[in-house]
């Protein structure tokens, strides 16, 4: 790094750069040739004016607008929220104009996955114990809690159980657009291919009857003491009030997943085409540098797999709003592209009715981490899902049927966004992060790339990957091998960071976007 110049231009036509150290006011630097006198410190991974910017200019990175100048600013002066507005360009939009197929991969590759017997293809084998609701939390966990300590150390091919628990389930519409979301939410963790065997579990008086979830995505009823007689790939339901309290569905519920837990353990991995792997792509914690290094690295690790017949799926509306128009581009027809437009003007209207702006979405964490208007994150955050074509717009947890890159409607919150990616079917998750997010989301195992290499070694016992070896000389292309080769690796069970710490268990998050009452 020590002969890299300590800026960095991203695109011919911008007219800032970024830094790749902290830089002293009065510094003298060079760019390009050009020397420039730092006004005043700055940050790593922030902004600096490479030219003179009149007050109302557009402000360009990565060759696209991302703002515009509040006041004056003089070439070496900090560019921040200080200095720049949020307003955005409306030149219109481009539809189905950047169509670029993906290039057919040299050789065909395959993960070791766990094939199941209805075809589906998992990267883990979990037991799970899911909660309808918050009041049967409580119960989910004990359920899980005596089973593991009871069992598991017997079977050894099983990578745990979890409790699916959560803090909703009651007080919205029945069979209203929230409940209908949630039961999808559920239902696509008590199908997901990462879990072997699996009982839901409800109290019966909430909203979100267990019933209901039993009629629209087909589980199976278990009340009082009936022997369930369906396949093990099909989830169970108990209700707490039925069965005679907690006690007894505690007691209920291990023997009936005990009965399973050989069958779990017997399956064996297997060599499977990448072309059934489906990926989530997550940031989190962003900083200056996640459009510049981990971002397009993961972009590239997506093509990959694009390339494979794999899945790649995108997330978080209000993450892309700003840059959506690249994904318009990208759309393999209009349909595709007017279903991702009408998922950004309902955000807008979801803002608008609760009195907030999706334009103002930087975190606190965000900004000090040089990320400056929503336009600019969203640049940086489009980045993930490389040059594929854009295949299918999902509503949240919807079933991922499609192959290559498409996109999936979520909030821009992290836990919510890949509860949505995993219900919908994602089999791995890749979540890269500049200010260092802790994440893990079972059963789907997380792969966590660091943006900087300041955070990396920091919170090394965290980041499985460090891409901010990109400002340091290494090249974007590299790094998104290596992501790629561990997203096989990690597929084929080799354990995360996130996974070795055992974190997973707290990050299942429905989304509940309407009112409670």
């Amino acid at each position: 790094m020590a002969n890299l110049e300590p800026l960095l231009r991203l695109h011919p036509s911008d007219n800032l750069a970024v830094t790749r150290r902290a830089v002293k006011a009065d510094e003298m630097v060079t760019l390009d040739g050009q020397s420039i006198t730092i006004a005043e410190a700055i940050p790593a991974n922030h902004k600096v004016a490479i030219q003179e910017i009149a007050k109302g200019q557009t402000i360009r990175k990565f060759g696209q607008p991302i703002g515009s100048a509040v006041t004056p600013i003089s070439v070496g002066q900090w560019i921040h929220v200080q200095n720049v507005s949020i307003e955005r360009e409306q030149a219109g939009y481009e539809f189905c104009t950047e169509i670029v197929p993906p290039p057919k991969p040299a050789e065909p590759r395959t993960f070791m996955g766990y094939r199941r017997k209805d075809g589906r293809v998992g990267t883990r084998n979990y037991i799970a114990v899911i909660s309808t609701v918050n009041c049967s939390a409580t119960t989910a966990r004990y359920v899980a809690q005596e089973l593991a300590k009871s069992d598991l150390s017997n079977y050894p091919n099983i990578d745990g159980v979890i409790p699916i628990v959560h803090k909703s389930g009651c007080a919205f519409a029945y069979n209203g657009e929230d409940h209908h979301l949630l039961n999808r939410t559920l239902a696509g963790f008590a199908r997901h291919p990462n879990i072997a065997a699996c009982l839901v579990l409800g109290l019966g008086c909430e909203t979100a009857q267990a019933g209901h979830l039993q009629e629209t995505h087909g589980l199976v009823q278990l009340s009082g003491a009936k022997r369930r007689e369906a396949d093990d790939s099909l989830p169970m339901v108990l209700n707490i009030q039925e069965v005679g309290g907690v006690r007894k569905t505690v007691d209920r519920a291990v023997s009936v997943l005990r009965e399973l837990l050989a069958n779990a353990n017997a399956v064996k991995r297997e060599p499977i085409p990448l072309s059934e792997l489906i990926l989530g792509l997550q940031c989190g914690g962003s900083d200056g540098a996640s459009g510049i290094t981990a971002n397009p690295a993961l972009g590239v690790a997506s093509d990959l797999l694009v390339a494979h017949g794999g899945g790649a799926v995108l997330a978080e509306t209000p993450e892309v709003y700003g840059a959506e128009q690249l994904l318009l581009r990208r759309s393999v027809n209009r349909q595709v592209a007017d279903k991702l437009l009408e998922r950004i003007h309902w955000w807008e209207e979801y803002a608008r009715k609760n009195n907030a702006s999706i334009d103002n979405n930087p975190s606190y964490g965000n900004k000090q981490g040089g990320l400056t208007t929503i336009i600019e994150k969203s640049l940086g955050a489009v980045a993930k899902g490389g040059t594929a074509p854009l295949q299918a717009v999902y509503q949240f947890a919807e079933p991922i049927t499609e192959r290559g890159f498409t996109f999936m409607d979520t909030p821009g919150y992290d836990p919510i966004s890949v509860t949505g990616l995993v219900a919908g079917g994602c089999q791995i998750v890749v979540f890269t992060t500049g200010r260092g997010s802790c994440f893990g989301c079972k059963p789907a195992p997380t792969i966590k790339v660091a943006t900087n290499s300041l955070m990396y070694h920091r919170m090394r016992d965290d980041m499985d990957i460090n891409a901010g070896s990109i400002l340091e000389g290494a090249s974007v292309e590299s790094v998104g091998r290596e992501i790629f080769e561990s997203i096989i690796a990690t597929a084929s069970g080799q354990k995360t960071l996130s996974e070795q710490q055992g974190i997973g268990d707290e990050e299942f998050c429905p989304w509940m976007p309407g009112p409670i009452f």
